[in-house]
């Protein structure tokens, strides 16, 4: 086997493995996100769109950055 080959092999396995994990992770966060908007007593988009509440955006924006950074260090 030529050495370009098994290199361009192991970089396409890497990027397979990488790709996997990229979605697993994608998965997970959209399960999670649903998992917060279900346990809300009130429809977030309402809040966030309509009635302007900025709070509500500070918060669920701190829960995606805290879960991003959870599920990347997980899977990475």
């Amino acid at each position: 086997m030529h050495a370009g080959t098994f290199e361009i092999s192991n970089f396409l396995i890497a990027l397979g493995v990488a790709a996997a994990y990229a979605a697993l992770g994608v998965i997970v966060f959209l399960v999670a996100f649903k998992i917060i908007q279900k346990a809300m007593p009130f429809s977030m988009r309402k809040e966030i769109e309509e009635d302007q509440n900025v709070a509500l955006g500070i918060i669920m924006g701190a829960v995606i950055l805290g879960l991003a950074i959870i599920i990347a260090a997980a899977v990475g």
